[in-house]
C-alpha cells in the first residue's frame, strides 16, 4: 500500500490495551529510553495498532538502538503470534523520551526512514513517561518521515512544545524531516473487559500514589532547565537604556528582511514553560488536597467546612485550567 507524503489524511489509531502496555513499559525504564514493536493493520487511511511488545534493548538516557538480539526476538515473536492466530504484522515501533517530549531525534529519523524504505507502512510512536505522570494523561506522538531529499512546502511548526535546553539543537535540526500524525485511542469490548479487571485490582494503588512524589526528580530537572533558559534569555535581552539616534539609509531599510511574526523569543518560550510547570504542580496539589478531604475527614465532623474547601479547590482548578 502506498501511503501519502502529505500528513493531511493519515491517522494513527491505537487500542487502549496497547497504549497501556507501551506506557507501563516506558515508565519502567525511567530514566533510560526503552523500545518496542507495535502490531496492527492498515484500514483505509488509518494505521491501526492493536497490540505491542517490548524489545530486549538496553538504552541510555538519550538514545536507544535495536541490536541483532532484538531483531531476532522481534522475528520470533511475530512468528509465534502467527502460530496462535494473531495475524497482525509489525506496523510500527515505539520508544520513550523520559522528560523531553515527543519528537524524533536524528537517530530516530534515520531509523524511521529505513523502516519506511523496506517495510512500509510503518509508524514511529514516542511516549514521554515523565510528562505522562505530571499531566495525568499519556503524552504520546506518532510520526512518519518525509522521503530523502524532500523539502516540505510548509516548514512552520504547529503548537509550541517544551524542549529541554540540551535537546533544542537536536530537535531543531531534524524538525523538518518528519511530520506528526493524529493519534486516536479506541477501546474494543475485550479492552473494556481487561481495563475493568485492572481497575478492580489496582484502584487502591491508583488513588494512593501521588504524581508530586513519584515524579519529583523530573520536577526538579524542569526547574533547573527553566533556570538555564531564563539565564540565556536574560543575556539576549536588549539594554533598557534607549539607544542613541542614528541616521539610517533608506536603501538599507528596504534591504532588511522582515522579522518572522511566528518566531518567539527565548523569554516568551520560558514563560510558557513556567506556566506549564506551575499548572502541573498545582493540579498535583489539588488532587492531593481533594483526596485528603474525601478520605481523611470523619463522617459528620466538619462536613460544611470540607464542602467549602472542595468548592474553593474546584474554583481554583477551573481558573488554572
Amino acid at each position: 500500500m502506498t501511503l501519502p507524503i502529505a500528513p493531511t489524511t493519515l491517522v494513527c489509531k491505537i487500542s487502549a490495551v496497547a497504549l497501556i502496555k507501551m506506557a507501563i513499559h516506558a515508565r519502567s525504564g525511567v530514566p533510560y529510553e526503552i523500545m518496542g514493536i507495535m502490531q496492527g493493520k492498515v484500514v483505509g487511511r488509518a494505521l491501526v495498532v492493536v497490540d505491542s511488545f517490548a524489545l530486549p534493548v538496553q538504552g541510555t538516557e538519550t538514545r536507544v538502538n535495536a541490536q541483532n538480539e532484538a531483531n531476532e526476538y522481534m522475528v520470533q515473536y511475530v512468528q509465534g503470534s502467527e502460530q496462535v492466530s494473531r495475524l497482525e504484522n509489525a506496523i510500527g515501533w515505539y520508544h520513550s523520551h523520559p522528560g523531553y517530549g515527543c519528537w524524533l531525534s536524528g537517530i530516530d529519523v534515520n531509523t524511521q526512514m529505513q523502516n519506511q524504505k523496506f517495510q512500509d507502512p510503518f509508524v514511529a510512536v514516542v511516549i514521554d513517561p515523565n510528562r505522562t505522570i505530571s499531566a495525568g494523561k499519556v503524552d504520546i506522538g506518532a510520526f512518519r518521515t518525509y522521503p530523502e531529499n524532500y523539502t516540505p512546502a510548509d516548514s512552520a511548526n504547529g503548537e509550541y512544545q517544551s524542549i529541554p535546553l540540551n535537546k533544542i539543537e537536536d530537535f531543531g535540526v531534524h524538525a523538518n524531516q518528519y511530520y506528526p500524525l493524529e493519534v486516536q485511542i479506541f477501546k474494543s469490548s475485550l479492552d473494556s473487559e481487561l481495563l475493568g479487571l485492572l481497575w478492580n485490582k489496582y484502584w487502591v494503588n491508583t488513588l494512593s500514589q501521588s504524581a508530586l512524589i513519584s515524579n519529583r526528580a523530573y520536577a526538579a530537572n524542569q526547574l533547573s532547565d527553566l533556570h538555564q533558559k531564563l539565564t540565556k534569555a536574560q543575556t539576549s535581552l536588549p539594554s533598557t537604556r534607549p539607544p542613541a539616534p542614528i541616521l539610517i539609509d533608506e536603501k538599507a531599510v528596504i534591504k532588511q528582511k522582515p522579522q518572522d511574526k511566528n518566531q518567539e523569543s527565548g523569554l516568551s518560550k520560558a514563560v510558557k514553560d513556567s506556566d506549564k510547570i506551575a499548572s502541573e504542580a498545582q493540579h498535583g496539589l489539588i488532587a492531593q488536597v481533594l483526596k485528603d478531604i474525601i478520605f481523611s475527614s470523619r463522617l459528620g465532623a466538619g462536613s460544611g467546612a470540607a464542602a467549602a474547601s472542595v468548592g474553593d479547590i474546584v474554583d481554583t482548578a477551573m481558573s488554572i485550567g
